[in-house]
């Protein structure tokens, strides 16, 4: 593994801290429109992620997932630390790799460990659009708490109007507190 940091591991993955060699595997998801559509982002250029993977590396809240079988990063798990023992969980994957369960499992690794580590909450928020997202949140047994309407934009419209969207928020509580 070389100087690389793992924070978990699952079957199939390693979970870890980014590295400058994840450049291109970055590049590759975080510049695809399909894989930002529910991002506050646009699609990056090469330039914008090696500043973004700058920052990737100097948080320990952004945490690549890696293919063990063929240790390519293949997309990232977020887990942003919040008030009273709680973290917020997001992730975003390649789109080559959607489906294959990836995501859903480098999200339970870190949320066994999270909760082994004495975390009370974790929490998530998506667009209701995005039906795989809170799919996902829902077959990793967290609860929909929240429907909030029309509380955050990312973009505005060509005549500079706010473009609103909803939001869900979706929790899971530490069994063991």
């Amino acid at each position: 593994m070389g100087n690389k940091i793992i924070v978990a591991e699952s079957e199939r993955l390693i979970l870890r801290r980014y590295t400058k060699e994840d450049i291109q595997d970055l590049f590759e998801y975080l510049s695809d429109k399909e894989v930002v559509k529910y991002e506050p982002y646009k699609p990056l250029s090469f330039d914008e992620t090696k500043e973004n993977l700058e920052w990737r590396i100097g948080t320990d809240e952004m945490i690549a997932v890696e293919l063990k079988n063929m240790h390519k990063m293949i997309g990232n798990v977020y887990m942003g630390k919040r008030d009273f023992e709680a973290l917020e969980i997001g992730y975003v994957f390649n789109q080559n790799y959607w489906g294959k369960g990836y995501a859903a499992e480098s999200c339970k690794a870190l949320i066994q460990q999270a909760f082994s580590n004495g975390v009370h909450r974790i929490y998530a928020e998506c667009d209701p659009d995005n039906k795989n997202s809170w799919k996902l949140l829902e077959a990793l047994e967290f609860q929909r708490e929240a429907h909030f309407r029309k509380n955050v934009y990312f973009w505005r419209d060509e005549t500079g109007k706010e473009i609103w969207k909803d939001t869900y928020v979706y929790a899971k509580l530490n069994d063991n507190m």
